[in-house]
């Protein structure tokens, strides 16, 4: 990723954290009477967790950005929660409206009938001195009232946003990134010989080699595929992070795993591979044996009883590198028309573009939204055609969103585990 590029973007995310600070300052002043000195020191805080967020990615230092990105995630999530209140109070106002709109009128009571004066009015009375209050009386006057029910759900809200906020950070920087499952995946490929019914493909996805996964996620990974039991591994994307200097590691990785897999490992490119240096990750891949596929594929098997294996470059390329992006076409012409075709692809918003071609496309790119509450999932609104994780199917077609093995971000994951998918190919 070039130097504009990363600036304009810690620009943007600066912004909005500062801006989610202010934010979450007022509510917690009003809800708990926050000092102005205190709120300052939250802003401080802040200040400082961005600080430390961009020169742990700028020199590594992975302790000093796991701190930082835990703060400033536990800010993000308690200050979105306490969004969508505020959300729905305002929702709530036009209801609210129409319902004292239709209350009945109270009905008047009768006005007072004035009697004819027949005498002189009597002179009003002297004012009377209020007794003093006995000192048992004044001490409970001068004690301050309690918090009233609007006070009292104000800070029960209040409250609740920050401890799931900070709990959720918590758990999804120590143990959520480290949840790792392996999913199996069996999909029928209409035409596929039965000679290769049962042929796995292990996928791993994202991994994003970089400060934030390093030798123990790598070993972690190498532990998964040896349990997978490949037949073929396939990497599909954002294999880097955004530092050409973690190419060794990648390239250390795939000579790990190679031997696992009785056929190899074959590996497309993801946009953080074009942001960390396009030209050092596929040298790195290629140099450690991986076949790498850029509008480009292959024959898994022989012409008569096998698939084929395309591979297509990133949707992203487009824009880095123009005359660069994903051709079907071309990956298609390298390979027999009538033989099944499963297709690598990064970014899942290909889909529609494959669907009818291909029987099977395998991407990532989502990380599964990688921070997601419950049903609360902010990838569906913001991805195109809500491809987040999981199976979906079109025009015939069947796409498999895996979740992915690292984090890009804070490095952190909730309701969103890193995983290694197995995927089986059944005859159909």
């Amino acid at each position: 990723m070039g130097i504009p590029r990363i600036a304009f973007f810690f620009v943007v995310i600066s912004l909005v954290l500062f801006a989610a600070s202010f934010y979450m300052g007022r509510r917690v002043k009003q809800a708990f009477g926050l000092s102005v000195r205190a709120e300052r020191a939250g802003l401080v805080v802040v200040l400082g967790s961005v600080v430390a967020m961009i020169l742990a990615r700028a020199l590594g230092l992975r302790p000093l950005g796991e701190v930082a990105f835990t703060l400033l995630l536990a800010l993000l999530i308690s200050t979105g929660l306490l969004l969508l209140v505020d959300l729905a109070k305002l929702g709530a106002l036009p209801f609210k409206w129409l319902a004292s709109r239709a209350k009945p009128t109270p009905a008047h009571a009768p006005e007072p009938v004035l009697a004819l004066a027949t005498e002189p009015a009597a002179p009003a009375p002297a004012p009377v001195e209020p007794p003093a209050l006995e000192p048992a009386k004044a001490e409970a006057e001068a004690t301050p009232a309690l918090p009233t029910r609007r006070d009292f759900l104000t800070q029960a809200v209040t409250g609740s946003a920050l401890l799931v906020g900070s709990g959720s950070s918590f758990y999804g920087a120590v143990f959520g990134r480290h949840d790792y499952v392996i999913e199996e995946v069996p999909v029928r490929i209409p035409g596929l010989s039965k000679r290769l019914d049962g042929y796995t493909l292990v996928q791993l996805s994202d991994i994003h080699f970089g400060t934030f996964v390093g030798d123990a996620e790598m070993r972690a990974a190498e532990e998964l595929v040896r349990k997978a039991r490949p037949d073929r591994i396939v990497l599909t994307g954002d294999l880097l992070d955004n530092d050409a200097k973690y190419a060794e590691m990648l390239g250390r990785f795939v000579r790990n795993i190679a031997p696992l897999a009785r056929d190899g490992v074959v590996a497309i490119p993801g946009n953080h591979d074009w942001y960390a240096g396009i030209d050092e990750v596929v040298a790195a891949l290629k140099a450690a044996g991986a076949r790498v596929l850029r509008n480009d594929g292959f024959v898994i098997g022989d012409e008569k009883d096998g698939f084929s294996l395309l591979g297509v470059e990133d949707v992203w390329a487009r824009r880095l590198s123009p005359g660069n992006g994903p051709n079907l076409d071309a990956a298609l012409a390298r390979v027999p028309k009538d033989l099944p075709r499963v297709l690598l692809c990064h970014n899942p918003v290909f889909f529609p573009e494959a669907a009818g071609q291909v029987a099977l496309q395998l991407s990532g790119h989502t990380h599964g939204g990688q921070v997601n509450l419950g049903a609360l999932q902010p990838g569906k609104l913001v991805l195109p055609y809500g491809y987040v994780a999981g199976l979906y199917e079109r025009n015939g077609s069947r796409l498999w969103v895996n979740r992915g093995f690292g984090t890009a971000g804070p490095p952190a994951r909730v309701g969103a585990p890193p995983e290694v998918t197995r995927v089986v190919l059944v005859s159909a």
